[in-house]
């Protein structure tokens, strides 16, 4: 059983997309380890890097480039100031050399080191191989970004279903649905507690807390700047950021001088059932927006889904509680990473492989379960919550428009969040002994669409609206 840590789950990065920009980043770092620790880091004398499947075919759109380039130059995604990013580049591409681990000048020549290779690897759509040359001999190392930041290197056992082999050392082990609440009940813990038990484990509290700081920290961060930043997104396709002219209209006059002044002036603003649609899509919109734009995000559990979790812990901060505090932030983020790892284990959360179900669906499920602890509901009806709102986002497609995760991908954050906060409500109305589908179910199911779904629609900009609507149209 593999051990998914709330640190697996959220993680801080830079956008667009975490399995074709945060993983390929984050598979540089672990090869230049792994020349490293085989003595062979200072003998190279030439890198290349080959990118298959899905990182090729929507590669460009999602700066699976420059996220290599970074990787391969030494840069921490949770850390580099992103106004350097543009610089980095620009740098490699005039001068035809990358500074390998920012130690090793090497020759590296951007058109033909990276290659977009159209052919799919075996194991999973999202696959690289990285080659270094060494006195004329070649060793080649293939990861594959799996989804949400995680990867996985070749050599990797795999199971006969294609899953890989973990072992799991926390003391309360979970799988499905079924694993959680049973510990619940033994326990007489809601959700929450079980989770922070198994992160004891492994740190201690004050760590936890300080990381879950930091995340909310980040989220928050990146919904304020996305409401403060006008024009438009780059790429080619000119579309206008939204948040800036939404929030414009819903702030009033409100006065405030940081994020945090920020959060508590939105309290005292109008409250009517259209104002809450509005700032609640204004929240996702707003960190989508500055995901497009490789802006710092928390992957949630992807990039292209970020929007929806810190949306929904917003609304419960402005909206439902105003006496809401880290307690609160805390509970959200340790439940809503809980539901994302049972359908990491049980399904996926790589668009490549299960289409944007697999993304926004399995984000607004975990938001709708952490709001609906917030609100009062049992453990039972967290799952309740998780699974109303993945069942409506059953067989949602993944098929952005040039490879940019700009259309439809924002605004799907938007109605991710909105349905989250529905799906709560009514799980909170509904007695659980009286639900048909369990969440383990609709995890099985997920599962099954994503195997039947046709390839163009899992994030290969090959069908949908990314062949339904051309470039000349935008």
């Amino acid at each position: 059983m593999e051990c998914i840590s709330v640190f697996d789950m959220l993680k801080i990065g830079v956008g667009p997309s975490s399995s074709h920009t945060l993983g390929p980043w984050r598979a540089a770092e672990r090869w230049i380890k792994e020349l490293k620790s085989n003595k062979r880091f200072a003998k190279v004398e030439k890198i290349k890097v080959d990118l298959y499947g899905s990182l090729s075919l929507t590669g460009k759109g999602h700066a699976t480039d420059y996220a290599i380039l970074l990787g391969l130059s030494g840069a921490d995604p949770e850390y580099i100031p992103v106004d350097t990013i543009d610089i980095i580049i620009a740098s490699i591409k005039n001068t035809s050399t990358l500074v390998f681990n920012n130690e090793v000048p090497l020759a590296f020549d951007i058109k033909t080191d990276i290659v977009f290779n159209r052919k799919f690897l075996p194991f999973h759509s999202n696959a690289m191989t990285f080659t270094a040359v060494i006195n004329g001999r070649h060793y080649k190392s293939t990861y594959y970004s799996i989804g949400g930041g995680f990867v996985v290197q070749e050599e990797r056992k795999i199971s006969k279903a294609n899953k890989i082999i973990f072992y799991c050392t926390f003391p309360y082990p979970v799988e499905k649905g079924t694993d959680l609440l049973r510990f619940c009940k033994d326990l007489n813990l809601p959700i929450s507690q079980v989770v922070l038990e198994n992160e004891k484990s492994i740190r201690t509290e004050d760590v936890i807390d300080n990381e879950l700081k930091r995340i909310w920290d980040t989220m928050l961060e990146c919904m304020y700047v996305g409401c403060h930043t006008e024009g438009n997104l780059p790429g080619g396709l000119n579309v206008r950021r939204r948040a800036f002219d939404m929030h414009k209209s819903l702030k009033g006059d409100i006065i405030y001088a940081d994020p945090k002044e920020w959060l508590y002036a939105i309290r005292g603003t109008e409250v009517k059932f259209r104002q809450i649609l509005k700032w609640v899509s204004c929240f996702a919109l707003a960190v989508n927006e500055v995901n497009a734009s490789l802006g710092r995000v928390v992957t949630a559990p992807t990039n292209g889904s970020a929007g929806v979790i810190p949306a929904v812990l917003m609304y419960y901060l402005v909206i439902e509680n105003h006496d809401g505090n880290f307690k609160d932030i805390k509970r959200f983020l340790l439940v809503a990473s809980e539901i994302g790892s049972i359908f990491k284990k049980g399904a996926t959360i790589s668009a490549a492989m299960g289409g944007c179900q697999a993304e926004i669906g399995v984000s607004s499920a975990m938001a709708a379960g952490a709001l609906c602890e917030l609100l009062g509901g049992t453990p039972e009806q967290v799952l309740v919550a998780a699974e109303i709102a993945m069942e409506h986002h059953l067989g949602l497609t993944c098929d952005p428009i040039g490879g940019l995760v700009q259309i439809p991908c924002i605004e799907r954050n938007a109605m991710g969040a909105i349905k989250a906060i529905n799906a709560c409500e009514l799980a909170l109305d509904t007695d659980p002994n009286n639900v048909k589908v369990p969440l383990d179910k609709v995890v099985n199911t997920m599962w099954e669409t994503a195997k039947d779904m046709n390839t163009k629609y899992k994030e290969t900009s090959e069908g949908g609206l990314a062949v339904g609507v051309h470039l000349t149209d935008c």
